[in-house]
């Protein structure tokens, strides 16, 4: 039973707002030794917004590769290389907006907020999803061509809304369905994949862009140069208790940083700001090999038992890995969970 939006915004059923943005993305790895190849257009990309027309950038670096999102324009930049992967779909970004009355009681942020209603309906479904949190933001990235499964899925739950030319334009399921059947399968329980829970602290933090100028030698230094972890790597398990991650993305004009506590100290402290709370958040390392694409359920296995306990995380998909970042003082309860949930034996 449908009733007019209107009665739906008072009773306040729906108080969350699904966007879709209007940036058509691809999802592409530049290899380590090929860096060299591509430092000419990633410094367009970061630092000369006005030489390119991108308008959505996202660049991490883990230690196998940089993982680098962005809209067809960015795209453009990066010549075709065999250093450089591309998968293979056109990946869109999904958007949830709390609609000022959505009586949500989680103080919960990032992924946790969205892991009930938008990541494992979608899991059910075998959508599979690339997440990037940000400092502003979580942007759900769905390949185009199972958008109509995704709003079908997601209209129950929230008014879905596509976003053009700057316009929010109301979607509603009819005008996408072309001859689709929801997936009959029953939700097969996803594979659940090994964990490493790196020593680094991490930050989440944000900049001015008018501010990027003065920190650009830095950011160069430690996105470019800083292939070499520590200069005293006397200790053979160096690598294993701390894991190079570093991620830089600039959409639609805002800039969102994650970085480890030793970057951090590379950069000018006035410069870089943080939540007020300006907490420290341990990163979770999802998948034993490349989790490849098509799995799903990556996302939910992490984000359902976080939102059951209520606490906070960032999610980064990459290339090869997913990252999740939570609070640095839930790390031994989330470790606790983790490993229980490897042992027990998946519910049929």
């Amino acid at each position: 039973m449908h009733m007019h939006t209107e009665e739906t915004a008072l009773l306040g059923t729906a108080s969350m707002d699904l966007h879709i943005l209007d940036h058509r993305l691809r999802v592409t790895s530049i290899c380590k030794n090929g860096l060299v190849n591509f430092t000419h257009p990633l410094i367009k990309l970061i630092f000369l917004r006005n030489r390119t027309r991108c308008k959505f950038f996202s660049l991490t670096e883990t230690p196998e590769n940089y993982t680098v999102v962005l809209d067809e324009e960015g795209f453009k930049e990066l010549q075709p290389s065999e250093h450089l992967k591309v998968e293979s779909s056109i990946w869109l970004p999904l958007n949830v907006v709390s609609n000022g009355n959505s009586s949500s009681s989680s103080q919960a942020v990032g992924v946790t907020k969205i892991a009930k209603s938008v990541i494992a309906p979608l899991a059910q479904q075998h959508v599979s999803v690339f997440m990037l949190s940000t400092y502003q933001t979580d942007f759900i990235l769905v390949r185009e061509n199972d958008l109509s499964v995704v709003i079908q899925t997601l209209e129950e739950e929230f008014n879905i809304y596509k976003e053009v030319g700057g316009e929010s334009v109301p979607m509603h399921c009819q005008e996408v369905s072309n001859g689709l059947q929801k997936n009959g399968k029953e939700a097969i329980q996803p594979t659940v994949h090994p964990v490493l829970i790196p020593q680094n602290q991490f930050c989440v933090m944000s900049l001015d862009p008018d501010t990027l100028p003065s920190i650009a030698t830095t950011l160069i230094d430690v996105l470019f140069y800083s292939n070499c972890p520590k200069e005293d790597a006397s200790s053979p398990n160096q690598d294993l208790d701390c894991i190079k991650f570093f991620s830089f993305s600039l959409i639609d004009g805002y800039i969102s940083l994650v970085m480890d506590t030793e970057a951090q100290r590379q950069f000018p402290a006035d410069l870089l700001f943080t939540s007020s709370s300006g907490e420290l958040w341990r990163m979770i390392r999802i998948g034993g090999q490349p989790l490849g694409f098509d799995e799903c359920g990556i996302v939910a296995q992490i984000s359902q038992p976080l939102a059951d306990s209520d606490i906070s995380a960032y999610y980064i998909s990459t290339f090869s890995f997913d990252h999740a970042l939570v609070p640095e003082e839930d790390i031994v309860s989330v470790t606790g969970m983790l490993q229980h949930q490897r042992k027990e034996p998946a519910a049929s």
